[in-house]
């Protein structure tokens, strides 16, 4: 069979990723073109569309590059058509892939949409337009699968892919061992959210001189990138490829809203969660925004697990005492690996998400669905 299949950032790479490989036990001979990343490379895909070059973020930033996307929404759409998928699979990524998936379902290419767009967040409007392009929905929150019962449309809850990773990487480095000492800094993959957190996050380690700072670099930006960010820093180190080994060893994180905040949660690593965006981009999306966080441990669970520092709010001295906090307060620090224990209960309750997705994925395209 033939899958095309449409990440658009590093977390669609890596769950993009695990559902080929689990495919792949199903369909030996499966065919892969994908827009991705190296993962989703090294799972046998041809990649043609690199992640690093969708990464467009915010309302302000769409519409400075909304020529470029235009060209790639046209490419895309050619390039399906040449490769007569059997199925497309949609991976989060929701500015480009509703509209992809609403021109296949024109085509009659049968849609699967795996990791669904956060609509309960905003423009759940978008929910009637998603039921009637997508031939089946797969969602990896526990939540989910209740909002959209309440637009009449049954979806499939797999799990949480992000646990099977993690359960993985820490069966495979027992040998690693927590340090008090370490402070990991996740600033995020793209340089624009890099640009406004990193220098944030290195001016705090200033005040913490006893402690060991380091960044976790995304793979796909250059060296020279950081260099000259972290020039003036002495206790800050960088680390390449390597953030998994990094929240194992590190007794504290500074996270940058996504993804990350949840890895750094089941990995046990108490943590701030940082945002600020574009000032223009974060006014209007507080106006359409209809979530009272932006952390995923925080959504999952639906209260303050962890502290949120979001715009404004996100400076050296409310970052410092935050971090104080997590380091030095006992209680706090219990409060949330107890928090962090739920939270895994709770993700751990849908079984392995990629082989799940993949009985779905397959499903659809034999048409037993």
């Amino acid at each position: 069979m033939r899958y095309y299949l449409i990440a658009g950032e590093a977390s669609g790479d890596l769950h993009g990723s695990n559902l080929m490989h689990a495919i792949r036990r199903s369909d030996e001979a499966a065919e892969y073109r994908c827009w991705g990343g190296d993962l989703m490379e090294k799972a046998g895909g041809i990649v043609v569309k690199h992640y690093r070059d969708l990464a467009f973020m915010g309302f302000v930033e769409v519409l400075a590059n909304l020529r470029t996307i235009m060209r790639n929404l046209a490419f895309c759409k050619e390039d399906i058509l040449t490769f007569k998928p059997d199925v497309l699979i949609l991976i989060d990524y929701p500015g480009f892939n509703i509209r992809i998936a609403e021109w296949a379902r024109a085509q009659g290419i049968r849609v699967v949409y795996y990791i669904s767009p956060q609509v309960w967040a905003w423009k759940a409007g978008r929910v009637k337009k998603l039921k009637r392009s997508v031939d089946r929905m797969i969602t990896i929150l526990p939540f989910e699968k209740d909002f959209y019962k309440t637009y009449n449309w049954e979806v499939d809850y797999a799990g949480h892919p992000l646990v099977e990773v993690v359960e993985q990487f820490t069966a495979q480095h027992e040998h690693l061992q927590r340090n008090a000492k370490t402070i990991a800094l996740l600033p995020g993959s793209r340089k624009q959210e890099i640009l406004k957190k990193l220098p944030v996050m290195l001016e705090v380690s200033t005040f913490f001189p006893e402690y060991s700072f380091i960044v976790a670099k995304a793979p796909s930006l250059p060296e020279a990138f950081y260099d000259e960010i972290m020039k003036p820093y002495q206790n800050v180190d960088v680390i390449t490829g390597g953030t998994y080994h990094l929240l194992m060893q590190s007794s504290a994180a500074l996270v940058t809203s996504g993804t990350a905040t949840l890895e750094t949660a089941l990995f046990g690593v108490p943590q701030v969660i940082c945002y600020k965006g574009n000032s223009v981009s974060y006014a209007i999306a507080k106006k359409l925004v209809n979530i009272r966080y932006i952390g995923l441990p925080n959504l999952i669970l639906n209260r303050a697990v962890v502290k949120e520092l979001i715009q404004h709010d996100f400076n050296v001295q409310l970052l410092k005492e935050s971090l104080t906090e997590i380091l030095f307060n006992d209680t706090a620090r219990q409060r949330i690996e107890n928090d962090y224990r739920e939270l895994y209960a709770l993700l751990k309750q849908g079984g392995h998400a990629s082989a799940n997705a993949a009985k779905m994925v397959m499903e659809v395209v034999r048409g037993t669905d």
